[in-house]
Parts: C-alpha cells; structure tokens; sequence
C-alpha cells in the first residue's frame, strides 16, 4: 500500500516505512516543529464558540 506524506506531498510505501505516515525522519520533524511552536493548534470550545452555543441552546433533561 502506497500513502502521500502530509507534510511534502511524496508517495511511499506504507509497509516497512518507520517514518509513516511521513516519508522521512527531515518530514516527521517539521511535523513536529509544527505542533512545538504551536502553528498546529488542536481549537479551544471557546476559541470555536462551542460553549456559546451550548449556553444559547440551554439546559437539557435526561429523562
């Protein structure tokens, strides 16, 4: 099985890759760098206005 890299856009084989999804270690680390200089950012319920709109729908019975 062949996948793309996430970061260049190379197609590689899955199987026996110790880098996958990432083509090779240069691509897993700028994914990394990613995630350590936050450019990545998994969003807060208040930064998407989650918590707002569960506020504005009100409470709800479990009966």
């Amino acid at each position: 099985m062949t996948v793309k890299c996430p970061i260049c856009g190379n197609v590689e084989q899955w199987e026996g890759n110790v880098f996958r999804p990432f083509c090779s270690k240069r691509c897993q680390l700028l994914d990394l760098d990613g995630w350590l200089s936050e450019r990545y950012r998994i969003p807060d319920a208040e930064e998407d206005g989650l918590d707002e709109a569960v506020r504005e729908s009100g409470p709800t019975s479990a009966d």
